[in-house]
């Protein structure tokens, strides 16, 4: 099957001659969640600028659903939902009014039902009439997020959807994103909040310096660089490692009150086995094993702190 967004050889020079995205190629496919992470300056908002038509591109390629970004920019557009970082709203329209607006700027025939379904996902139904300047921060943003489905998009960019908003709301959201899933909506999200990513996302992109370091799914993700940490909370403290257990890379803590081993997540039978049969011969007794495996945090501050 033919990606819905295909991304080839995409650079972006701006005038000052700073190259903010380096020959970046990206295949994303229809219904999935992709989570495009990076540290700040990565190049993530550039790229969402680039597909959309925010931003001109130096040089490359982009296709939406093949379709061409350039050569059938108004199918393209049409393709495409963006719910930027920054809150862009009419302050003394009505909730409605401004949904409707955006429905109309892309040549869409008003579809009173539609925009109703919308609102009433976003617990925005009720508050139809009321102006945006009454709105809280997190209202606000699920008004961005009916905007950019306004139109219909079969792929729709979330450029760090809930920032600033509270627990509650961005759990609301994390389920609407996942009903537009099942609908077969494709969904490319950036976040700081890197959970959302290991919560929601099929796919993790990780970007950094306009470069794109790797794309996996988030299973092999987690496979390929994930580590687990084995503690050992001892009976009695010690000052080192017996001689019988130097063969092993172990480090003490807690005052030499616990022994730690981290180790593969992928070789943990086979080496967990050996070790703890290792400290038993040593003499070696323990009261308690806890087993703490990397999230996808640690991962991705790993892949990118050397870049």
């Amino acid at each position: 099957m033919s990606p819905i967004l295909s991304i080839k050889n995409l650079n972006k020079t701006f005038a000052g001659g700073f190259q903010a995205l380096k020959n970046v190629n990206l295949d994303i496919h229809k219904g999935e969640i992709f989570a495009l992470l990076g540290p700040n300056g990565a190049g993530k908002t550039t790229l969402i600028g680039c597909v959309t038509g925010l931003v001109n591109l130096t040089s490359g390629h982009i296709t939406v659903d093949g379709h061409d970004i350039y050569k059938d920019y108004r199918k393209t557009r049409k393709l495409i939902g963006l719910v930027p970082q920054e809150l862009a709203v009419e302050m003394f329209e009505p909730v409605l009014g401004t949904v409707n607006f955006s429905r109309g700027l892309f040549g869409m025939a008003p579809h009173p039902a539609h925009v109703e379904s919308v609102l009433k996902k976003l617990s925005l139904w009720e508050k139809r009439k009321n102006s945006m300047l009454t709105l809280s921060g997190g209202m606000k943003r699920r008004v961005m997020i009916a905007k950019a489905l306004s139109h219909e998009p079969q792929v729709l960019f979330l450029d760090e959807p809930t920032a600033g908003v509270d627990v509650e709301l961005r759990r609301d959201m994390w389920k609407q994103i996942r009903e537009l899933k099942s609908l077969g909506v494709t969904i490319i999200l950036t976040t700081h909040y890197i959970e959302e990513a290991e919560e929601m996302a099929d796919r993790v992109g990780v970007i950094n310096k306009g470069e794109i370091i790797l794309t996996e799914t988030k299973q092999d993700l987690m496979q390929k660089f994930g580590k687990k940490e084995l503690l050992l909370d001892l009976e009695n403290s010690l000052d080192s490692i017996p001689e019988k257990l130097s063969h092993w890379d172990l480090k003490l803590k807690s005052e030499g009150r616990r022994l730690s081993y981290i180790y593969d997540a992928a070789k943990e039978e086979y080496s967990i086995a050996r070790l703890l049969s290792d400290i038993a011969s040593s003499g070696l007794n323990y009261k308690d094993i806890h087993v703490y495996q990397s999230k996808l945090e640690d991962i991705f501050i790993e892949l990118v702190k050397d870049k």
